[in-house]
């Protein structure tokens, strides 16, 4: 079953933000932890269902990126501003990309274009949500652990989504955080997200194929619990294999890398026209796609040069 609506998930995990991007409370029995950034706009959204669900907001001490792209970071600036203590927690591949000035540019403005799409641009007047080079924190890596008191948090890196990928995954509670490393599940559907490498978006389903989860916690569209969440990585190693396929099929009608992006996105959006993502974001994400998987396919497939992928 796929609940969108924010509240509480179970026993000490709270659903916060909006449908279309989704933070985590964790409530730990020394202190409490946001999993996940969101994207910027729904940062009132929060602070309202903070105080509405009785949450107490100085006893977060941590907040855990599970990667750097910037609708999944979005609330970050503000809470390390407004609370300075607090510890901002990633990979440290998605520090060096939010070192890096190129990077911080693309995270401020394709928030602003989203909450334009969404018709809450005027939060961004009222909160300081740009990323600048103030906002620091520590790395984490495979295999470590977070301790919150009595729930412990199992980091895993889970790369191929974007570079910088990683889910964590609570054993006490069977609660998976594996942002969009898990795919999306959007309406009845789940999308496969292999943006930065398809391949190794696959390993890493793979990866958690056998972990035990009642609830997988997704960043996009709610999340999942009971006996689908129990098969939803299953469902979503499936997804990215058909997935898969329709990419190759479609970047071999033509050998171009650009016509099958414009090809795979126009068909997204006629049949999900209200997605959060602006179409030219998704027509960027789906190139990356068509890119990573034309590269693996055997040699002469496409009936275009080789020069179409570059």
């Amino acid at each position: 079953m796929r609940i969108r609506q924010p509240g509480r998930v179970c026993q000490q995990v709270w659903f916060l933000g909006r449908e279309e991007s989704c933070v985590y409370l964790l409530e730990g029995s020394n202190e409490s932890m946001l999993v996940s950034g969101g994207i910027g706009y729904i940062v009132s959204d929060v602070l309202s269902q903070l105080k509405i669900f009785g949450i107490s907001e100085t006893r977060i001490t941590k907040l855990l990126m599970l990667h750097a792209h910037f609708d999944h970071v979005g609330i970050v600036p503000f809470f390390k501003r407004h609370h300075p203590s607090i510890d901002i927690i990633g990979s440290a591949r998605a520090w060096e990309i939010l070192e890096m000035p190129k990077a911080i540019d693309t995270v401020n403005e394709f928030s602003r274009r989203v909450a334009r799409r969404m018709g809450t641009e005027e939060v961004y007047g009222a909160y300081d949500l740009e990323w600048r080079d103030d906002v620091t924190g520590t790395s984490v890596f495979e295999g470590d652990h977070l301790d919150l008191g009595d729930l412990e948090v199992r980091i895993l890196e889970t790369p191929g989504h974007s570079s910088c990928s990683v889910s964590a995954y609570v054993p006490q509670l069977k609660v998976l955080f594996a942002s969009d490393a898990g795919g999306i599940p959007y309406k009845e559907t789940i999308i496969a997200t292999g943006n930065s490498n398809f391949t190794m978006f696959q390993q890493s389903l793979e990866k958690m194929r056998n972990l035990h989860v009642d609830y997988i916690c997704a960043d996009h569209y709610g999340y999942v619990v009971g006996t689908e969440a129990r098969v939803f990585i299953e469902q979503a190693i499936d997804s990215a294999t058909q997935y898969r396929s329709l990419i190759e099929r479609t970047f071999d009608k033509t050998g171009d890398a650009d016509f099958a992006a414009r090809a795979l996105s126009g068909g997204f959006y006629q049949k999900y026209p209200d997605y959060f993502l602006p179409p030219d974001i998704m027509e960027g994400v789906c190139r990356q796609m068509v890119r990573h998987v034309a590269n693996a396919m055997p040699a002469g497939a496409g009936s275009g040069s080789p020069a179409a992928l570059t």
